[in-house]
This record gives C-alpha cells, sequence and structure tokens, in this order.
C-alpha cells in the first residue's frame, strides 16, 4: 500500500526524465492533478490528459525535453513529507532559485505556484521544488 501518492508520482516523472521517455503513467488524486497543471502552466511539462477507466483514474503526463534531447527538469524533489510537514510564511516562499525554480504550495485557496501564493500574501505546506 502506498502512503506517499505524490512522492511516488515525483519519482516516476524523474525516473521518465532519465531515462528519456516521451509519456509516463500516474496514478491520480486531486492533488496530484493540480501540481501537473501547475508544472505544466510553468513549462517543464508538455501537457497531460485524464484518463479513467471504470473507477480508476491515471494521468498520462507527457514530459519536454529541450533542444539539445535534455529535459527540461533538472531537479524534482518533495519537499513536505507525511512524517514533517514543512509549512512557509509568505515572504519565505517569495523567490526559489533566484526565479529559476518554482515551489508548489498547498494553500487554504488551492495549489499554488510560489509566485502566485506571493501576489495572493498567503504561504502554506510545501509541497515540492522544482527547476
Amino acid at each position: 500500500m502506498m502512503t506517499d501518492i505524490m512522492a511516488d508520482s515525483l519519482t516516476r516523472i524523474r525516473n521518465a526524465a532519465q531515462r528519456r521517455l516521451d509519456v509516463t503513467t500516474l496514478l491520480h488524486s486531486k492533488m496530484v492533478e493540480a501540481t501537473i497543471t501547475i508544472l505544466v502552466e510553468k513549462g517543464y511539462l508538455e501537457s497531460y490528459t485524464v484518463k479513467e477507466d471504470g473507477n480508476k483514474k491515471t494521468i498520462d503526463v507527457v514530459l519536454k525535453y529541450g533542444d539539445n534531447e535534455k529535459s527540461v527538469i533538472n531537479e524534482i524533489k518533495k519537499i513536505s513529507k507525511p512524517g514533517r510537514r514543512i509549512h512557509r510564511g509568505k515572504d519565505e516562499i517569495k523567490t526559489f532559485k533566484n526565479g529559476y525554480g518554482t515551489l508548489v504550495v498547498s494553500t487554504s485557496q488551492g495549489v499554488l505556484a510560489n509566485d502566485e501564493a506571493y501576489k495572493r500574501g498567503i504561504g502554506g505546506e510545501v509541497i515540492c521544488s522544482i527547476w
């Protein structure tokens, strides 16, 4: 039984990027779908589609590669874990990697990227970082 579906999804993306796969399949949850949506908007992933097979849902993610056939994702890491939740205020999530990276934050207004959370003036639980 899997306890952290978000960590599993990030690991699947990381492994697929290292193997230079075009598509990888993730298990579906609202948190995973919201995070993938942010990664597509920020340009780290090409696109995604939600597939429903009976009562099971999966997410097919199309990875993005640069001109030199290298993945645009340098590092993707889970920050907040089931045993240790990491919360940050709005001032602590202003920038990540001097603006080259993105933090995905779970806030009271939904799952947001760090720049959007800072604009709205809210903090929250830091789910993952990517650059």
